[in-house]
C-alpha cells in the first residue's frame, strides 16, 4: 500500500531517502514509499529562488497529482568564496540538468586556483511535505565542510566525490551509505521534518 510518494525520478536519491525515512518513520517500510514514476505526474517547473520554495513546488504538485501525501526535497552545494553558488542551480550548473559529472568538473575547474583557507561549502537540503488536502512544512538541513582539488570516492553521487564533510578526511563518496546518510544535509533536514509526516500519517 502507497504511504508516501516522493517527488523525485531519481532513484539514487530514491534509494538514500527510503534508507533514511524507514528508521525514522513508524510503520513505514521501503515498500510503502514510491517515487513519482508510479504515476502520471506532468512535468514540474522549479522556478523557485530558494530551496524551500522549490521544494514545496514540488511537493505540492505530486501530492495533488497523485492523493498521497508527497515528500521532496530541494538540495544542492553552496561554496563560500562564490557567493553561496551553485546552490539551487547544482543539478544544472553545467547547463544541463542531472549531469553530475559535467557540473562536477565544471566546479572543479572554477575552484582550480582557490586555496585550502577559502574552499569552505555546505551542503544544504529542504525536505518539504505536502498532502491533498493542502497542508504543508518545510525543514532545512546542512553538512558544512570543503571543497576537495580532484573527486576520489565511487559511492554516493553529485558533488559527494569532491566534497570533504568536516571530521572527516576523505570525501562523502569515500563514505558507505550508512556513514554519510548519519551525517548528511538530507538525514538532517528529514529527521527534523519526521515528527511532521508522523502527524499525516
Amino acid at each position: 500500500m502507497v504511504k508516501i510518494v516522493l517527488a523525485t525520478g531519481n532513484e539514487h536519491k530514491a534509494e538514500e531517502l527510503r534508507a533514511i525515512l524507514v528508521p525514522l518513520l513508524s510503520n513505514i517500510t521501503a515498500d510503502d514509499i514510491v517515487t513519482m514514476r508510479n504515476f502520471p505526474v506532468p512535468d514540474i517547473i522549479e522556478n523557485g529562488t530558494t530551496f524551500e520554495e522549490n521544494a514545496l513546488i514540488k511537493a505540492r504538485v505530486v501530492a495533488k497529482e497523485t492523493g498521497h501525501i508527497a515528500l521532496a526535497d530541494d538540495s544542492g552545494i553552496c561554496v563560500d568564496i562564490m557567493g553561496g553558488m551553485p546552490g539551487i542551480f547544482s543539478a544544472r550548473w553545467s547547463g544541463t540538468h542531472g549531469n553530475d559529472q559535467e557540473n562536477l568538473q565544471l566546479l572543479i575547474a572554477q575552484m582550480a586556483d582557490v586555496e585550502p583557507s577559502h574552499r569552505r561549502a555546505r551542503f544544504v537540503c529542504a525536505a518539504a511535505l505536502a498532502t491533498p488536502e493542502g497542508a504543508e512544512e518545510v525543514c532545512l538541513g546542512e553538512m558544512r565542510g570543503v571543497i576537495l582539488k580532484s573527486s576520489s570516492g565511487e559511492h554516493g553521487f553529485g558533488y559527494d566525490p569532491i566534497f570533504q564533510a568536516d571530521g572527516y578526511d576523505v570525501s562523502n563518496a569515500c563514505l558507505s551509505a550508512e556513514e554519510k546518510n548519519a551525517i548528511s544535509h538530507r538525514y538532517r533536514a528529514f529527521h527534523a521534518l519526521a515528527s511532521k509526516i508522523e502527524n499525516y500519517l
